[in-house]
């Protein structure tokens, strides 16, 4: 893409890598160069009878798949949309998912997916900034109305066009399940730019607003594509057990890269719950599960049924936050697989410790390979460091975006010269090269000037048998500015005080006394967000309002 490439509303997506370093990796062989749609439609021609979406509706095939995207993509057609056009999607995690994401890349357009569980809010937010022309939307999912919300906020939305519905549609929407039939017959793909944009993910929104990036078709299905086969994908084509939101930045590997990349096959449920889950292991014989931490750990947790059969699985993967040893451990007894745990981020940095990951040094994220990034550390002034040397992690490789959509703001706080993607982690690499991750910069707890890393305490807290689940958040205090509270689910027969915890982490655990919680919030379960991690707002919140109450 040698020009910016601008949408119909007048957005603007430049490429802030310069061109002839993406060239330099479509020459090394790092990127196919052809668009998502034209890489689906090759497995669909050579493998029809595969199966590419396992749901609860049952087993759609690669034609069956390949049929449907033809007709949402003369859909969109007939709708007015086309190949400058930001189209959103709010759809839960099933076959629709998957072809509507197919067919806004197969008519050129780009889509900004976003998990069903973001409120009203975050849908007036994301589509007013991105200026997208149409969504897609579900009826409903989960008991929320999600095509009527968006409906209602039309009069605040006057550059979107079309919602466009599966099932029946809300006042001011139009159903998808009548459109495009007569078009599909003689549809076809247009030739696209693999350096265009193709989709825009979206921030868990730790942040005050969600950032969206941008990234190109050689992005997803070459960098992005390019770690998931580092893990240990083997001979037989990859059967991934996605749990996580195919919206989501983790879940962007489902569609753009398990299907179009690697004519894999994706098993999706309707919502996660750890029993489910384990089940669908047996049922429908994954390759792979991707999950978060608290995901996997809530199913390592599970007993086996009696006729459970593990056989077919390869590896579970990790991603969203470091899994504790406790989570690892349970995993390998549980699956017989020790965790792969991926360091990334939406903007654009990988690192993980696949395929192998007991070969990992301990501690760390693992290697990093610059067929999807390449890691460097960075001092404040811009120099790059040594090994043993503590700076800025900073990345750039194939699977590296384009830019921030439409917050020119953000790409000049989170871009480096040369394309470089500021993470705002600080970490180190060995002497071997390997990737230790210090901590997360915005993620910190400041006591009276003392910073304290929650992740450092949460870690520690885990190894306890009587603690499920943690997590360390701040509490606001008059007098040091901020205090940590210690958030956690007990497993069942256990009653910790905050005294106990704290006496097992200083004395079995040798913490030093400064970085104690000092306040305790216990809950059954703690909540997740719409994209699988600790919902740490919710928490914060709870906590603080807890804290009032004592003091």
């Amino acid at each position: 893409m040698s020009e910016p490439w601008t949408s119909t509303r007048g957005v603007v997506i430049a490429d802030l890598v310069p061109s002839e370093q993406r060239h330099a990796w479509v020459d090394a062989g790092l990127c196919s160069h052809r668009d998502v749609h034209a890489l689906f439609a090759d497995h669909a021609r050579r493998a029809p009878e595969r199966d590419a979406v396992i749901d609860s509706r049952g087993t759609l095939s690669y034609a069956g798949l390949a049929s449907e995207v033809r007709r949402l993509a003369a859909a969109l057609v007939e709708a007015g949309c086309g190949a400058r056009d930001i189209i959103a999607l709010q759809l839960p995690n099933d076959r629709r998912a998957v072809a509507a994401e197919l067919a806004v890349a197969a008519i050129g357009a780009v889509a900004l997916p976003y998990p069903c569980g973001r409120g009203i809010r975050d849908s007036l937010n994301l589509i007013a900034r991105s200026r997208a022309t149409a969504a897609i939307v579900a009826e409903s999912a989960g008991g929320v109305p999600l095509a009527a919300n968006l409906a209602a906020l039309r009069p605040q939305l006057p550059e979107l066009e079309e919602i466009l519905v599966f099932g029946e549609p809300a006042p001011g929407c139009r159903s998808l399940d009548g459109m495009g039939t007569l078009g599909a017959g003689h549809w076809c793909g247009r030739a696209i730019d693999p350096e265009a944009p193709v989709r825009i993910l979206v921030s868990s929104g730790s942040e005050s607003a969600p950032k969206m990036v941008a990234y190109s078709h050689n992005a997803m299905a070459g960098g992005r594509g390019n770690w998931v086969a580092q893990l240990n994908v083997g001979p037989e084509p990859l059967r991934g057990l996605v749990l996580v939101p195919l919206s989501s930045s983790y879940g962007s590997l489902g569609t753009y890269v398990s299907l179009a990349r690697h004519g894999g096959t994706l098993v999706l449920l309707d919502a996660f719950d750890p029993g489910d889950a384990v089940a669908a292991m047996t049922a429908h014989r994954p390759t792979h599960v991707f999950g978060v931490p608290t995901m996997l750990r809530r199913m390592a947790g599970r007993p086996p049924a009696i006729d459970e059969d593990l056989s077919s699985l390869r590896a579970i993967v990790s991603s969203a936050a470091p899994p504790d040893t406790s989570t690892s451990d349970a995993c390998r007894r549980r699956f017989g697989h020790t965790v792969i745990n991926t360091y990334g981020s939406s903007d654009g940095v990988n690192c993980h410790t696949g395929p192998d990951p007991t070969k990992a040094p301990p501690g760390s994220a693992g290697h990093p390979n610059p067929n999807a990034s390449e890691i460097r550390i960075v001092a404040p002034d811009g120099e790059a460091l040594g090994p043993g040397q503590e700076g800025e992690i900073q990345a750039l490789g194939p699977m590296t975006p384009l830019c921030y959509v439409n917050a020119p703001d953000l790409d000049a706080r989170h871009r480096a010269p040369g394309g470089w993607v500021r993470t705002g982690d600080r970490g180190v690499l060995g002497d071997d090269g390997a990737l230790y991750v210090v901590g997360r910069m915005r993620q910190i707890v400041s006591r009276g000037g003392y910073k304290i890393s929650p992740a450092d305490v949460e870690g520690q807290m885990l190894a306890h048998p009587g603690i499920a689940d943690a997590a360390c958040v701040p509490v606001p205090d008059g007098d040091l500015g901020e205090r940590m509270c210690a958030c956690i689910a007990l497993e069942p027969g256990f009653t910790l005080t905050l005294a106990d915890i704290n006496a097992f982490l200083e004395n079995e655990r040798g913490l030093e006394r400064r970085k104690l919680p000092e306040a305790l919030l216990t809950l059954a379960e703690l909540p997740i967000n719409p994209t699988g991690k600790t919902d740490r707002q919710t928490l914060n919140r709870l906590a603080t309002e807890e804290y009032e109450k004592r003091t």
